[in-house]
């Protein structure tokens, strides 16, 4: 006795389903049916891209840049941190030229469909919405195809408190 048939006995009486008495011209036309479906509707399997070694490697390279950028940034402009700089700026570009690219999201409009990865939600008096208050690590993207997803801390503006006077319950 085959699997399926076995399945409808397990069923009530009532709700057994026969299985379908097809004569066998009828068998050939729904395998002839099939056969000129698949071949009109090509099927395009789309390729998993999984980073490899190197795009891990350039994704940590391009990090420690972004973060060495920033650092400069923030501190005074002195002679070395120039030049330190002006190194740092050569080396994103050509890191540009050879198709990476860096996503910071600070001070972005944020909601739960984007794809970074929140590290903290941090509740904000100031914030009006949902908003990156800061950017851990930026999204790294090379040739359009990203190989680090990026790392955020949320501001979230603090809930109004209900009175309790104020409760219809």
């Amino acid at each position: 006795m085959s699997a399926a048939k076995l399945r409808q006995w397990r069923q009530h009486k009532a709700f057994r389903i026969e299985a379908p008495r097809w004569s066998a011209a009828q068998c050939a036309d729904i395998e002839r049916y099939l056969g000129e479906l698949a071949e009109a509707v090509p099927v395009e399997v789309p390729e998993v891209v999984r980073p490899t070694a190197d795009d891990n490697a350039l994704a940590e390279a391009a990090t420690n840049l972004w973060r060495a950028q920033r650092k400069l940034a923030q501190g005074k402009q002195e002679a070395q941190g120039k030049q330190a700089a002006r190194y740092l700026r050569t080396c994103a570009e050509a890191l540009a030229e050879a198709g990476l690219t860096l996503q910071d999201h600070d001070g972005e409009p944020f909601h739960s469909g984007r794809s970074v990865e929140v590290l903290l939600y941090s509740e904000d008096p100031e914030a009006t919405a949902e908003t990156v208050l800061e950017t851990v690590r930026p999204a790294v993207y090379h040739h359009d195809r990203r190989i680090q997803t990026a790392q955020v801390i949320v501001a979230v503006p603090i809930a109004p408190v209900a009175d309790p006077k104020d409760s219809h319950a």
